[in-house]
């Protein structure tokens, strides 16, 4: 009978870029519309869409061999799991996440001190509790089934909610008062499984190909011909961001180099290479990236 790893991918706000992610990997997967359970085209995996949420729990059951969640809900739920690989990625961008202490713009509230006594509303309460007691801080935190942003001023003082970039909570007319945590996505494996040899190597591969496509996220690769007069001055500039390939083609006196660098710098570096000598200049995407 063949080996079949136990998969949890996220459902929700996570799964769009989580898919996304996959397929740049390198795994073809096919969610039905009403299914649960994605169909790799890898049928060593064994796949299922959970709540993020809920994902460590069944991991650290056994449930699951492995999964992908938040740090937040591992420390939510004190999972005690195998943490493979810290991956960057969430709903929004190639950053972490923040659970913020947020209030209305017009509270007196200016402190976490200053919520002694008070409601405090949502979905991450073992882990504001906790964080409360260690500021000593005593106040009543109310499970959030949804629109938390909406809670204050009546029915919570104050919201601890996740924020990318803090724009939601600025239309709801809230502040940040303070951050309590951040959280960015994790490969997560059961502990029993981990020390499966196959299963291990087979999550190390996922590992491998999903970082690789993380990499990729921000890098491009320039392709380039320079003449042999200003291959100097093209050195010198891509010399501060990666040493190119560099291989003569058969026309004398001219080079062919390729390099990968980083997307952010593609649009200053450009015209300053075609300006020192650099011809059929080449910007292509990437795949992966593996190291």
């Amino acid at each position: 009978m063949s080996k079949v790893l136990r998969l949890g991918l996220p459902k929700g706000s996570l799964q769009e870029s989580t898919l996304k992610l996959f397929k740049k990997a390198g795994y073809n997967i096919t969610v039905g519309s009403r299914s649960y359970y994605p169909d790799f085209e890898d049928r060593d995996i064994q796949a299922m869409l959970i709540r993020a949420q809920e994902m460590a729990k069944y991991v650290h059951d056994g449930v699951l061999d492995a999964g992908l969640t938040g740090r937040d809900w591992i420390l939510e739920q004190g999972a005690d799991v195998k943490e493979v690989a810290e991956l960057n990625y969430a709903k929004g961008g190639l950053r972490p996440v923040r659970w913020v202490i947020a209030v209305p713009n017009d509270s007196r509230i200016k402190k976490v001190k200053d919520l002694q006594g008070k409601r405090i509303a949502t979905e991450l309460v073992g882990y504001t509790n906790k964080y409360l007691k260690s500021q000593g801080v005593k106040a009543e935190v109310d499970f959030s089934w949804g629109a938390t942003e909406v809670k204050p001023p009546y029915l919570a003082d104050a919201i601890v909610e996740l924020t990318e970039t803090g724009s939601s909570l600025k239309a709801n007319n809230l502040r940040i008062i303070e951050t309590i945590l951040e959280s960015s996505t994790r490969f997560i494996a059961n502990r029993k499984s981990w020390k499966d040899s196959w299963k291990r190597q087979k999550m190390e591969n996922i590992v491998l190909l999903l970082k690789g496509a993380l990499a990729a996220e921000e890098k491009v690769g320039l392709k380039m011909n320079v003449p042999e007069k200003s291959l100097k001055r093209v050195m010198s500039l891509l010399s501060s961001l990666h040493s190119p390939t560099i291989s003569q083609l058969s026309d004398r006196g001219w080079f062919a180099l390729e390099v990968v660098i980083d997307e952010k710098t593609v649009r200053d570096i450009i015209p300053r290479l075609k300006a020192v000598g650099a011809e059929g200049i080449i910007e292509y995407p990437l795949n992966k990236v593996i190291p």
